[in-house]
């Protein structure tokens, strides 16, 4: 076992997936020497050299398409896109070309990839640092979304998603790349993608997040518990697509009250999706409405990002609003 940071795991990642697979490659913008604006990739371009950490032009689309070809070939490219707010120029090579490669060709050619971004508000990064763009790619078919909230979650789930023979988008929490540690296996091992965790067991209250907000949302049940005696069962999805929506009926029919918690803004977000399903599948076990905790429906703010993100204090104001309906 190693105390690892969510950053350091994703490093470790990469080192064990390139170690094991000749056909995994990185490649980003200054992932090289330099080992990213985060250093997620540093010491991998000394260990495996130059042609298999590439060090990219500033060109996202290009990047990507890039990827797709690498994928094609029979290569398993990690592509890393240095904030998810810089994703949109290539948002025409991951929508028309890697979410569509297997269906356009029945099937004959997949597209192994990844492409990592950290996502997210809390480190003062004002408008093009901040972004939460997860319900873009949710809506597209032909993509794998995955989201992990700690560091041995982080390994696992990013040596699947290298492993997973179809396009999966990782977006990593920036806010707790390196807010604490935890003890995570040196040796190798994956998490099934579509595999929520159930991080706490509760009967009043289901409580589903993703990423930082899953502690936030721990945050808040806790606190419910210790001020209002209200047990609430916290969901970490990991994985938006595919859905673990078997974990999630079983929580929804213990508790019959459901509060999601995301940092994008709440006009179609994630969280709609969430409240839709339930709605769709349970109603007659809800007992309460259906909350969402969100951002503003406002471009992200810079002085005022604290206000403007969830926090355990709004999260607790629905759990309290939702048991008491």
């Amino acid at each position: 076992m190693a105390e690892l940071t969510i950053i350091e795991a994703v490093r470790l990642a990469l080192d064990q997936e390139m170690a094991r697979d000749e056909s995994v490659v990185l490649l980003g913008e200054d992932i090289g020497p330099d080992g990213g604006v985060f250093r997620a990739t540093q010491g991998l371009y000394e260990k495996y050299g130059g042609k298999r950490v590439l060090d990219t032009p500033l060109n996202e689309s290009g990047i990507i398409g890039f990827a797709v070809g690498m994928a094609l070939y029979g290569l398993r490219p990690v592509a890393e896109i240095q904030f998810a707010d810089f994703i949109w120029p290539a948002m025409d090579q991951i929508v028309s070309e890697v979410a569509k490669f297997r269906y356009r060709s029945g099937g004959m050619f997949t597209v192994p990839m990844v492409i990592r971004t950290p996502y997210g508000g809390g480190v003062k990064g004002a408008i093009y640092h901040s972004q939460s763009p997860e319900a873009y790619f949710a809506h597209t078919p032909g993509l794998k979304i995955v989201i992990p909230s700690s560091p041995y979650d982080t390994k696992g789930l990013l040596a699947a998603s290298i492993r997973d023979p179809d396009p999966v988008l990782f977006f990593e929490p920036k806010r707790i790349y390196r807010a604490f540690r935890e003890e995570v296996p040196e040796e190798d091992y994956t998490i099934p993608l579509g595999q929520a965790s159930v991080v706490r067991s509760g009967n009043d209250v289901t409580i589903l997040a993703y990423g930082a907000m899953l502690h936030v949302a721990m945050d808040a049940a806790e606190r419910a518990m210790e001020q209002h005696k209200i047990d609430c069962e916290v969901i970490d999805l990991r994985t938006l697509v595919p859905l673990d929506i078997e974990t999630i009926e079983a929580s929804v029919k213990k508790t019959g009250r459901v509060i999601s918690v995301t940092e994008s803004p709440k006009t179609a977000g994630f969280g709609a999706e969430l409240s839709a399903l339930v709605a769709e599948r349970w109603i007659e076990y809800i007992e309460s409405p259906i909350i969402r905790v969100t951002g503003y429906d406002t471009p992200f703010p810079f002085v005022l990002e604290h206000d403007y993100m969830p926090s355990a204090e709004k999260v607790l104001d629905g759990i309290i609003r939702s048991f008491n309906f």
